[in-house]
Formats: structure tokens, sequence, C-alpha cells
């Protein structure tokens, strides 16, 4: 009888070790989350193919391909949640080896409509890529700061992020290149 009980509570500590320790390889710990550190990045999207000054939607050039690529490098140990992007091939081809690399799929934003108390609620915590275009991109950092801190970007700089960095007590933000 003792032999039988010892067996049963021997297989029940080896299904339970095996559970737990299932459970920690399969949970993607964000450190930032101790702090409920919400960060923000904010990309305008890689060079656009400006052959046809009538085209309102035009994809990325060899170049802004490259970029892409390239931001998806940047943002690979950044334990991104989320990758927002406009609905214009440009932003997508840009969001997309970003999501690809994270294993996410591209939400769609409206740049007017994104920043809400909402989206901050939904977001607490997590590391997102947000990509926009010249005037939209920091514009919204703008409106999450508060403060009309940034103004459009360069037509032809595609290099910038704007880091924005939400914690209980404050609000910071930076830019920095990306070459």
């Amino acid at each position: 009888m003792s032999i039988l009980k010892n067996t049963k509570t021997l297989l029940l500590l080896l299904v339970l070790s095996t559970l737990f320790s299932s459970c920690k390889d399969t949970i993607k710990i964000n450190p930032a989350n101790k702090e409920n550190k919400s960060v923000y990045y904010f990309i305008r999207h890689a060079e656009k193919d400006r052959s046809d000054p009538t085209n309102k939607n035009p994809s990325l050039t060899m170049q802004g391909q490259e970029r892409a690529n390239k931001w998806a490098v940047y943002f690979k140990d950044k334990n991104i949640a989320a990758v927002y992007s406009t609905n214009y091939k440009r932003t997508q081809q840009t969001a997309l080896p970003i999501a690809k690399e994270q294993n996410l799929e591209i939400i769609g934003y409206i740049a007017k409509e994104l920043i809400s108390e909402n989206f901050i609620v939904n977001n607490k915590g997590k590391n997102i890529v947000i990509v926009g275009h010249s005037n939209t991109t920091p514009e919204l950092v703008n409106r999450i700061l508060g403060e009309q801190k940034y103004e459009d970007i360069a037509d032809r700089e595609n290099n910038n992020v704007f880091i924005v960095t939400l914690t209980k007590n404050k609000t910071t933000a930076k830019t920095q290149k990306v070459n």
C-alpha cells in the first residue's frame, strides 16, 4: 500500500514539475513590466518610391526595403508586443519585417484616433512599435507627451526613432538616429 501511495505521489510531483517547467519556457517575460513601464517606439516609414509624383500610395524603394530590414534588426531584442501601422503600402512594408521578426500581426490604425486612454491602458507595460509618416509620427509623440515638442520630420529623413517611455510617475521622450 505505501509503495503504491509513494508511486502516486512521485507521479504527481513529476507531472507538476513538468507542467511548471513548460509554462516557464512559453511565457515571454518583459522586464519593463516590473515597473509597469510602457515603451513606445515611433518611426517613420522607410524610403518610398518617388518616381511618380501622382502616386499617393507608393511602395518602398530597394533602399527602403533594406532600411525596413534594419529596423527589424534594431527591434529584435526589444521584446516588442505589438506593431502598429497606417494602411499605406510604405508603412505596411516598413512594419512587416519587424512584425515577422517578433512573430506578430500588424495592427492597422488611423493617426487621429490612435492615442487614447484606451490605447494607453491596453498597452500598459508593453513595448510597442508605431510606424507612421513625416507629419503623423511627431504628431502622435506630441499627443502622448501632451506638448508640442517635435516638428514634422524632414522629407528625406527615414532613420529617426522617437522613444517614449511611460511609467506610473512620468513620461519621457528622446530621439535617436538609426543607420
